[in-house]
């Protein structure tokens, strides 16, 4: 599913303006986002839960060249599905 189609999917489930979905689709991942980056956890009951995991430094290769490079330490996202996400999609 795309962003456009999440947005017709809120804009028909919630009867409302395909604009006004586009805002609340728009809030959410802000939302999301800008807790994600001050380090937050955001839990989302029966659906999953969002949080960051930091990932040391490591060597890698590059595939073009196999010259051996350094990739930086660095704080990513992760998302855990919870039990009721699970089920639906068994």
């Amino acid at each position: 599913m795309t962003k456009a189609e999440m947005i017709d999917a809120v804009a028909s489930g919630a009867e409302i303006s395909k604009a006004a979905a586009a805002k609340a689709v728009d809030s959410v991942f802000n939302g999301i986002t800008k807790t994600l980056k001050k380090g937050g956890t955001v839990t989302l009951v029966g659906f999953g839960t969002f949080k960051t995991s930091k990932r040391k430094a490591r060597k890698g290769r590059n595939p073009k060249t196999g010259a051996e490079i350094k990739i930086p330490a660095a704080r990513v996202p992760k998302f855990s599905a919870g039990k009721a996400l699970k089920t639906a999609v068994k």
